[in-house]
């Protein structure tokens, strides 16, 4: 996995070396401990000439005195520390970190500028924001030149000043699983197609079974024999074989039924005989993030022993263009037995949930299914890339995913299901059609996905604008950001541990 910064707690000390990171409230405004190192003059000074006030998020960089001891200071503003909530802790994290150069070593001293306790929850928000913005995915870069001297360097190794350095270390467990679980995510989605097919996604998924996860892996022999006919005729164009993965975490009590998580995990989607347009097709490559966040999700499970038991389940196929391609007109039989008509073989991800779904209620009894998919360029249109489309059977479901959206940063939208939608998707030749057209496009996908689920309440995530090629934030600046594994772990966390 793409290596991420070194985080350590310690108790203030005397003097710092490197790059010293401190906090300022709104008119500068310091806190007591940072005040002691002597440094409100300086940062008066710098901060007059560049017109910093400490307002939230932006950063103050300035070279150090050479008595100092520091290379660097930077101050980073916290605005009005009364306001901050736990994603403006995060952010700061991450302010911080886009600051520090990669190789560097940095101390912050982390205390409230208002002279506030600071909580110890906070504290390890704010490292996760260090976390996830030290991610970088430079596997494929040279990390030598050309006479052998290193090119590449580490991410910053930050020491975090604290009060309670054991308190904070306890908050942080949690949430140093929740970074190595985004980090796999977006490895995954980062990864381009020729090096992570079926086969290779499913030996990364494996790999948790060294967490405790238990890992199945269904190869196309036993998924003819279950008749995942919709699946499996995405993969025929392709020579690399599909896999389907099911992970296991069992935290909970013995007959607790399991949470359900289901992803979608297209390694690359040409669009198959219904092929899709040159341009912006190698992001294709990341037409599996909904399955690359399922398996980071398993991982933050696993790594923090969640009280809980849990099931992941990830479809992994390649939609390529071959003579045994599968053409718009086929029709074929899903694994719950009813039979689809092929109208655009670009709307391939849904035949492979389709199965999946079945799969997964029939098989684990679920006390709910989640999916994730990279499922329409319509929810784009509708939603942009700031919320993922949450489409939803259970209000409670709806209603506590969207709170924890609320709490993480990763924001959902519920938009509607109707049977009004279902006389679109309606086939003349078999039970239903894969693509109703443009109209209402993310909606009749989710309605084409709900026939596959029975009784269980569901909830489809649209994540097709959120999971790569979103916006840059503060704790983040990757292709792939690794949406849904942290909403997803704070809906287990919140709603159904214990």
């Amino acid at each position: 996995m793409t290596e991420i910064s070194k985080i350590a707690f310690a108790r203030p000390g005397r003097a710092p070396k490197g790059v010293l990171v401190v906090l300022a409230g709104d008119g500068l405004k310091l806190g007591a401990a940072t005040s002691a190192l002597g440094i409100d003059a300086l940062v008066r000074r710098a901060a007059k000439a560049a017109d910093f006030s400490g307002k939230s998020m932006k950063v103050l960089d300035i070279l150090a005195p050479a008595h100092s001891g520091l290379e660097r200071l930077i101050v980073v503003g916290a605005g009005k520390p009364a306001e901050l909530g736990e994603q403006d802790w995060l952010r700061l994290g991450g302010a911080a970190m886009g600051a520090l150069a990669r190789g560097a070593t940095a101390t912050v001293l982390l205390e409230r500028p208002d002279g506030a306790e600071l909580d110890p929850a906070a504290a390890a928000d704010f490292a996760l924001g260090l976390a996830l913005r030290s991610y970088s995915f430079s596997k494929y870069k040279p990390t030598k030149d050309a006479n052998g001297n290193a090119i590449a360097k580490p991410p910053a190794a930050v020491t975090v000043w604290v009060a309670d350095p054991a308190r904070v270390r306890a908050a942080w467990a949690a949430r140093s699983a929740i970074a190595d679980g985004v980090g796999m995510a977006r490895d995954l989605v980062n990864e381009p197609a020729n090096v992570l097919g079926p086969v290779e996604f499913a030996k990364e998924a494996a790999g948790l079974k060294s967490l405790g996860v238990a890992v199945e892996i269904l190869d196309e022999k036993r998924m003819a024999k279950l008749g995942m006919r919709a699946l499996l005729g995405v993969a025929q164009g392709s020579p690399r074989p599909p896999r389907l993965v099911v992970m296991r975490w069992n935290g909970g009590k013995a007959k607790q039924a399991p949470l359900a998580f289901v992803g979608k995990g297209v390694v690359f989607d040409t669009g198959g005989i219904s092929i899709k347009p040159a341009g912006g097709m190698e992001d294709m490559k990341g037409d599996m993030a909904g399955a690359a966040a399922v398996t980071g999700l398993m991982r933050v499970l696993a790594t923090r022993k969640a009280k809980v038991n849990a099931v992941g389940v990830i479809g992994l196929v390649e939609n390529a263009v071959d003579g045994n391609a599968q053409r718009p007109g086929d029709i074929v039989a899903a694994m719950s037995g009813r039979t689809i008509e092929i109208i655009n073989t670009d709307a391939e991800g849904r035949l492979v949930l389709a199965d999946a779904l079945h799969y997964t209620e029939t098989r684990f009894k679920p006390k709910f299914i989640v999916d994730l998919a990279t499922l329409t360029g319509a929810i784009i249109v509708a939603l942009g890339h700031h919320h993922a489309g949450l489409f939803a059977t259970d209000d409670g479901l709806a209603e506590k995913l969207r709170a924890a959206g609320e709490a993480t940063g990763e924001r959902v939208w519920r938009m509607p299901l109707s049977s009004d939608y279902d006389k679109i998707i309606d086939s003349k030749f078999a039970d239903v059609k894969n693509s109703g057209g443009r109209s209402a496009g993310s909606i009749t996908a989710a309605q084409f996905l709900k026939r596959f689920v029975k009784e269980t309440p569901w909830v489809h995530l649209d994540v097709a604008g959120t999971a790569m090629d979103s916006p840059q934030t503060e704790i983040n600046r990757s292709w792939s950001s690794g949406w849904g594994v942290r909403l997803l772990n704070r809906l287990v966390a919140d709603g159904f541990e214990g």
